[in-house]
């Protein structure tokens, strides 16, 4: 059939992408701060000032958290909650930070690079300062621990604001899309980080962990993060260079304990190391012991005298106290009487 070679045809193509690079590239696309992403990374952080002054002036914002709280969706569309349980773990910096560092690590092992876990760190790192500062800075408390209907709850000891879920899926997922190797990847993966990160934030508002005011925060976090990465591409270089510096002064410290031994001729020894023929002596004896011989004298031992033990005192058996057994030996009878005692008169028949 006419699919068969084709089909065989994509499958190599996918196993040869899977295959590690014999080297690694000769040219990394690294994205670099750009106008226009200096202009993206401005209005970013102007719309994330915006959010902040909102709700610390108790603006419609509050308001409208207040009211999707009252709305309280997990009631209105309860059929959806199992699986809006499932999906908000997709923003959970755990099993999150293990499945893409997992990517990235194949990606690393395949491309001779540390550049993809380098930066996942350096964005994770990002993500960790940023929004923990942000949440324990502003102390704002959760739906579920609001105190006074239509306050703001800020300083109250919380930490909710911004929604680290919504921010730590905007970073994770969107990394993927940073990294990427092309520009089609790079567009596709943009869309779907978009998609889930908007997704995580909605059901955080659904579950009632965070007011919505919370999910737009944690949404200009995560993109201020992925837009000043390029400002960290120096030293994320600078170190994997240093990493590679290290590995080969560990290589070469670790050849030159154990050096290798140097290849052998035909003949069977080594034309590096020199042979020179040694001369052997005959052992002589010392001057001391130069004289006549002795004649080897055998010594002689004398037979041995038979050794006898000493007998052992035994008892002649006239010597022995009779033991008498208590009691008699015969089994008793109900029949019988012992010895002494009067019998019964029988009774006498007669006519």
């Amino acid at each position: 059939m006419r699919t068969e070679p084709n089909l065989t045809r994509r499958l190599d193509r996918v196993f040869a992408r899977l295959d590690r690079e014999p080297e690694r590239p000769a040219h990394i696309d690294v994205p670099r701060m750009s106008r226009h992403r200096v202009v993206l990374f401005t209005a970013t952080l102007a719309f994330y000032l915006a959010i902040v002054w909102a709700v610390v002036i108790t603006s419609w914002l509050v308001r409208l958290d207040w009211l999707v709280m009252f709305f309280r969706p997990y009631q209105q569309w309860s059929e959806i909650h199992w699986f809006v349980d499932y999906y908000v773990v997709l923003g959970q910096r755990g099993p999150t930070a293990v499945m893409v560092a997992a990517w990235l690590g194949w990606r690393s092992w395949r491309q001779h690079t540390l550049r993809p876990l380098l930066t996942l760190g350096a964005s994770l790192l990002l993500l960790n300062i940023t929004v923990g500062a942000a949440k324990y800075g502003m102390g704002r408390l959760g739906p579920h621990y609001a105190t006074v209907i239509g306050s703001n709850e800020m300083g109250l000891g919380g930490d909710i604001f911004p929604s680290g879920h919504t921010a730590n899926a905007v970073v994770t997922w969107g990394i993927l899309a940073y990294l990427a190797s092309t520009p089609t990847a790079r567009r596709w993966l943009s869309a779907v980080s978009a998609v889930t990160s908007l997704g995580v934030g909605m059901a955080t508002v659904y579950l009632g962990t965070h007011w919505l005011s919370d999910v737009l925060l944690g949404w200009a976090a995560g993109l201020l993060i992925l837009l000043a990465l390029p400002w960290c591409e120096p030293l994320i270089a600078r170190s994997e260079n240093a990493i590679f510096d290290l590995r080969d002064r560990w290589r070469a410290r670790r050849g030159r304990t154990v050096p290798a031994p140097a290849p052998a001729p035909a003949g069977g020894i080594p034309s590096a190391v020199p042979v020179t023929p040694v001369l052997l002596k005959p052992r002589t004896a010392p001057a001391e012991q130069s004289g006549p011989a002795r004649e080897p004298v055998a010594s002689v031992r004398g037979p041995r005298a038979p050794v006898h033990m000493a007998p052992s005192p035994h008892a002649a058996r006239s010597e022995r106290t009779p033991v008498t057994p208590a009691g008699s030996r015969r089994p008793p009878h109900a029949d019988r009487l012992p010895r002494g005692a009067s019998q019964p008169a029988r009774p006498v028949s007669g006519g």
